[in-house]
């Protein structure tokens, strides 16, 4: 993961305020969190994160579209660094 260290930071800083703050969760978030397994985050709160993200950074950062290229089994496991990957990759 070759992520900004500043967008990695803002992404995982929404991520915290949509949960309610990383602290309720009880882990720290690293590029390694995975959203299902480790934060216990459903598809619908992707769709929820989609629409923080494109608030934040602008409509050229879709999550929804970056999803539905992804396998089932992929959006699973998807992991917080890839978010800021895909986000990173938008931004610049």
């Amino acid at each position: 993961m070759n992520t900004d260290t500043a967008v990695f930071s803002k992404v995982t800083e929404l991520l915290g305020e949509m949960v309610g703050g990383a602290d309720l969760l009880g882990i720290e978030i690293t590029s390694g969190t995975t959203f299902h397994e480790d934060l216990g985050l459903e598809s619908i709160d992707l769709v929820t994160f989609a629409g923080i993200l494109a608030d934040h950074f602008g409509t050229e950062v879709n999550l929804a579209e970056f999803l539905a290229e992804k396998e089932l089994d992929e959006v699973i496991g998807l992991r917080v660094g890839d978010i800021a990957d895909y986000v990173e990759s938008k931004v610049r």
